[in-house]
Order: structure tokens, then C-alpha cells, then sequence
């Protein structure tokens, strides 16, 4: 698959909820993403993030404006079951692993569709649990895994198929920080080493600043697009993220004590 070819593109990308009071969870968003990317998608509490997810897996529909996959729309889809199972691949918070499976067992799961036999589904399993470090919990419950250890292994169920896209909604949500960090690490491996397009929905931006491309939104709208090239704009960019980053971008009232520089420090976010 090329790095230049188009795996996902919204198009005014629109979700309402609600009849007496409406709330655009999604107000006309737009974005294409190519083959090989890793993105995160980041943004406070309400701004879209997870319903974003929703409509690129096609777990929702929109109420304007459509999605596509690999030129595909998604409006003219029959079966999203069948289209979900072999397109892409979710990882969420709560790892969802079916707690009396084994880790080769829960990984297995999504290969039922397939035409293949007990054993090569095994093999392929045992394969994808190697690719994520766990060959040597092929046969542990979740139960006996540590929560890094339950997340390495909903990515790998994910991976199984080889989806076109994996889809990731705060993996590392549940995790302590050495745990994100090893996860976060690993899915950028996947994507160096695979070539696997990730989307990762985050809210932490330690997190968001090891991918590779930093969509953010607020309000359902895409506020900025980012492909941060070094150290410093990965922090300014944190820094916009920030509620004094969004105030000086917006102009709203700042500290006095930063009246001076509140002009040079509003430029200088306004470009990342």
C-alpha cells in the first residue's frame, strides 16, 4: 500500500445529538489521512475526539457530511459488520478481553469469519502476541496479566485481521505512566515496523506528542492540523492545548503579569 494513498477522508463530517437542544458533537470536519500515518487526536473533555472515532469505524453514523475508507464511503456500505471485521482494528480504554479466554484464544476471536482452521488461527495468534512481546503468555488469562500486558493484547487482537486502519480510543487511559509510555512506544513500532495506519484519541499529551501527526479539536471543529518536527513544537503545542494557550490564541483576559509578552507568545501559538 503506498504512503501516498488516501485511507481515510471525512467530508464536512457532521454529528448532531439531541432534538429540543441540539449539540454538535462534530461540526464540519474535515481531514485526510494516507496510508502509513500515525495520528493522534487530541482536544478537552466534549470536543469530538471519541465521536470522531465513532464515525471512522463506522460504530455511528453521521447526520451530514460522510466518511471514507479507502475511497470507499461508508454511506454506501450494506454490511458494517462484515466491512468493520476486515477493515479495521479497535483498541479501546477498557481492553475488552473475554475474561475466560486465554490471551492466544481472545486474540483468535475476529479470525472465526475467516476461512481458516483451528490451527493456522492459532499460529496466526501466536504470531501477533510474539509481534507485541507476549509469546510468553500465550496461555494466561486476562486475570493474570498486568493491565499493560491485557492492552498488549487487545492491540494484537486488533492487528490479527490486518486491518486497513486501527482505530484507538484512550488506550492508555487506565495505565500509570510507565505503562502509557511502553504502549504509546509499541504502537509506534507497529507503525514503523507494519506500516499499520493509526488513529489514537488521547487526552494525554505526553502521549500525543510520540505520533507523528497532532489533529486537535474543540468544539467539533478541527482547530489545528500539526506535523511537529522537533522538541520545541511538540511543547508549544502542548502549550496550546493548555487553558492559558487557548485563552492567548482566543485573546480572552491572561494573567497581568504576561500583558507584555501576551502579543509574541498569541502569534507564536496562532502558527503551530
Amino acid at each position: 500500500m503506498s504512503e501516498q494513498e488516501i485511507v481515510v477522508e471525512t467530508r464536512q463530517l457532521t454529528r448532531t445529538f439531541g432534538a429540543v437542544e441540539p449539540v454538535r458533537a462534530l461540526d464540519g470536519v474535515n481531514i485526510v489521512i494516507r496510508a502509513g500515518e500515525f495520528v493522534a487526536v487530541v482536544g478537552p473533555s466534549g470536543s469530538g475526539k471519541s465521536t470522531l472515532l465513532n464515525m471512522l469505524g463506522a460504530l455511528d453514523r453521521p447526520s451530514s457530511g460522510e466518511v471514507l475508507i479507502s475511497g470507499v464511503s461508508l454511506d454506501a456500505v450494506r454490511n458494517l459488520d462484515r466491512f468493520r471485521s476486515k477493515t479495521v482494528g479497535f483498541v479501546f480504554q477498557m481492553h475488552n478481553l473475554i475474561p475466560t479466554l486465554t490471551a492466544l484464544e481472545n486474540v483468535a476471536v475476529p479470525l472465526y469469519e475467516a476461512r481458516m482452521s483451528k490451527s493456522a488461527r492459532r499460529a496466526r495468534a501466536a504470531e501477533l502476541l510474539g509481534l507485541v512481546g507476549l509469546a510468553h503468555r500465550l496461555k494466561s488469562l486476562p486475570s493474570q496479566l498486568s493491565g499493560g500486558e491485557r492492552q498488549r493484547v487487545a492491540i494484537a487482537r486488533a492487528l490479527v485481521n490486518e486491518p486497513t486502519i486501527v482505530l484507538a480510543d484512550e488506550p492508555t487511559g487506565n495505565l500509570d505512566s510507565r505503562a502509557t509510555t511502553a504502549i504509546m512506544e509499541l504502537l509506534g513500532e507497529l507503525n514503523r515496523t507494519q506500516d499499520t495506519t493509526l488513529i489514537v484519541v488521547t487526552h494525554n499529551t505526553h502521549s500525543a506528542n510520540m505520533a507523528r501527526r497532532i489533529i486537535t479539536l474543540r468544539d467539533g471543529k478541527v482547530i489545528s492540523d500539526t506535523v511537529p518536527k522537533d522538541r520545541f513544537e511538540r511543547d508549544l503545542i502542548e502549550f496550546r492545548q493548555s487553558g492559558l494557550g487557548q485563552a492567548l490564541v482566543e485573546e480572552d483576559r491572561v494573567p497581568d503579569r504576561l500583558t507584555d509578552i501576551a502579543p509574541a507568545l498569541r502569534e507564536l501559538l496562532r502558527k503551530v
